[in-house]
């Protein structure tokens, strides 16, 4: 039986630290709620509870950084750094892929709003439940399968794609078509968010998921890229990375579809931002891949982060 033993002083000592600070600055500047200082005393017991379960800390410090960083875009939110576009991306998605109807053109969004159906309400809904749980679940097969060299690369794509998509925020703040289906072209700020389409599956089943998922986002004008359009693109080309069955990445591309396919139908997305959003993760890949591993402190780095965590 192993004995228990603490980590070193000082490695709980900078632990104490980080979790103080992100506690102190979270709550003076985004907002206190109950499972901030819950997820503190997570990664605290994890930490210091077994050698193994400190890796499986250190190992998901990608996504901690990710949700961190998404919590902290409202410290400085992207609308007081650039207009906010409601009618230029609504004009550009009409003129591309606008659809020709007796009533005149419509966006993909509008047409999905008139014509919709039960069938595709169910898979809409179950697809988009997919965006986070199913990549997350991805990393950690991968942690837990001992393919942590794939998995780490995974995790820090992941992050980093974000980080390009949180940038795009910034340069382009701009409304999801669901808000100028209820509000128009006049930015109103402190909107809060809607289910829109969703609410279809939150009504048919009565589980109410999407209606708290959409009440808790507290900035709407983030829809350029589509991030929910990027996830399943690198969980699918890490799936093809890794040991993985074919059937399994089968599923991967089916999922990727019905997500592309979801944000547009349920008017969360344009497909201008689905296209932007599959272009981060491709973007994000190729640079990571191909840019950032040819660097030789970088390759360093993930090298000693992947023997660390093995």
């Amino acid at each position: 039986m192993t004995k228990f033993k603490l980590p070193p002083t000082r490695e709980i000592i900078i632990l104490v630290v980080c979790l103080g600070l992100w506690l102190a600055i979270t709550a003076t500047f985004v907002g206190f709620r109950p499972e901030h200082p819950l997820l503190a005393i997570l990664v605290t017991a994890l930490f210091c509870l077994h050698p193994q379960t400190k890796k499986l800390v250190i190992a998901l410090m990608p996504f901690v950084v990710f949700a961190v960083s998404y919590d902290w875009m409202n410290i400085c939110p992207n609308y007081k750094v650039n207009p906010i576009d409601v009618q230029g991306l609504y004009e550009a998605e009409k003129s591309l892929f606008g659809i020709t109807t007796t009533s005149g053109v419509l966006t993909p969004n509008e047409y999905f709003n008139i014509h919709n159906c039960s069938f595709m309400d169910f898979w809409a809904g179950v697809f988009y439940l997919c965006w986070v749980p199913v990549p997350i679940l991805f990393g950690l097969s991968l942690y837990f399968t001992k393919q942590r060299a794939v998995y780490l690369r995974f995790a820090l794509v992941f992050l980093f794609v974000n980080l390009i998509g949180f940038c795009g925020y910034y340069i382009h703040p701009a409304a999801p078509p669901w808000y100028v289906m209820k509000y128009g072209f006049e930015p109103i700020l402190n909107t809060p968010g809607d289910v829109a389409g969703l609410g279809r599956f939150d009504a048919m089943t009565g589980l109410g998921i999407f209606d708290f998922l959409y009440s808790r986002n507290s900035n709407v004008f983030a829809a350029v890229p589509s991030l929910h359009s990027a996830y399943m693109v690198i969980a699918f080309y890490y799936s093809l990375k890794a040991q993985y069955p074919n059937w399994l990445r089968f599923i991967f591309g089916v999922i990727m579809f019905g997500i592309w396919f979801t944000a547009i139908y349920s008017a969360h997305h344009y497909v201008i931002d689905a296209i932007l959003g599959a272009g981060c993760a491709v973007l994000g890949i190729f640079l990571f891949e191909k840019v950032l591993l040819k660097w030789s402190p970088f390759n360093r780095f993930i090298l000693r982060y992947t023997q660390f965590i093995s």
